[in-house]
């Protein structure tokens, strides 16, 4: 009876050997499935956290980037010649002078990212402008840019601030032109001008008008035009004279005197 009480007993501690090696089994098996999933998290909220910083930084490039993007450009010229970059929040971000003038001038503003009114009001403030319209100068102010609508609204704002202000006068144009005016050293506001000029006189050179005001621009094109009309009513009075000399023979001895 004993050795058979022997034999139950050690199949039972083997029974129970057994179910404590399954209990330590599923425990180590549940210790290493919880770590496993700990660290999936882990690397699951790295790999999210490095995505959302990359997307923040796309946004924010991109934000970026269209702030600083000019939507628009006002050319103010008066010798200075400066172009103020203005972005589609109407605020200005950038300042480019296009003769040394204009980069003394530039140096003088602190206008960037703010408003286009803000800004003209400033430049139209310095002394240096003022003293030059008091003089009789010529200032002109011409906004440029591919959307009309917007530049339209921009120039009849800029209309408004300088409405009864002598020899400022203010128009819109595309922006085609604008890197051809560049190229050649000249803001567009003198560009324009330069090309009335050499409509005049083809040997005209952008050098020439870089450092001219727009008052000894506009001077010469008048002049240049009083020349012209001349030379046309000279002209057209020899062509008459000599038509009447073919029929009577008088015009000839009039134009001979």
């Amino acid at each position: 009876m004993t050795g058979l009480n022997n034999k139950i007993h050690q199949a039972l501690q083997q029974i129970h050997a057994e179910q404590a090696l399954k209990d330590k089994t599923k425990a180590a098996l549940k210790q290493k499935i919880q770590q496993y999933e700990k660290q999936k998290y882990k690397t699951e909220k790295r790999r999210l956290v490095a995505i959302l910083a990359c997307l923040c930084l796309l946004l924010i490039g991109g934000a970026g980037w269209f702030y600083f993007t000019p939507a628009t450009t006002i050319s103010i010229d008066i010798n200075p010649s400066l172009e103020v970059g203005v972005n589609f929040f109407d605020r200005v971000v950038s300042v480019e002078s296009y003769n040394d003038d204009g980069q003394e001038l530039a140096a003088s503003l602190d206008i960037r990212f703010m408003t286009y009114a803000q800004a003209i009001q400033e430049i139209l403030e310095t002394e240096n402008i003022t003293d030059l319209l008091s003089a009789d100068e010529i200032l002109t102010i011409s906004v440029i840019g591919s959307d009309e609508q917007r530049c339209r609204r921009i120039l009849s704002d800029i209309e408004s601030y300088t409405a009864g202000q002598k020899n400022i006068y203010c128009y819109s144009a595309a922006s085609d032109e604008v890197a051809t005016a560049h190229e050649i050293g000249l803001s567009y506001g003198k560009y324009r001008a330069f090309l009335e000029l050499q409509s005049l006189d083809p040997d005209i050179t952008p050098e020439e008008l870089q450092h001219m005001t727009m008052r000894e621009i506009r001077d010469l094109i008048d002049s240049l035009s009083g020349n012209k009309q001349n030379e046309n009513a000279s002209d057209t009075h020899q062509g008459a004279g000599n038509g009447h000399g073919q029929n009577s023979g008088g015009g000839n001895r009039r134009q001979g005197r």
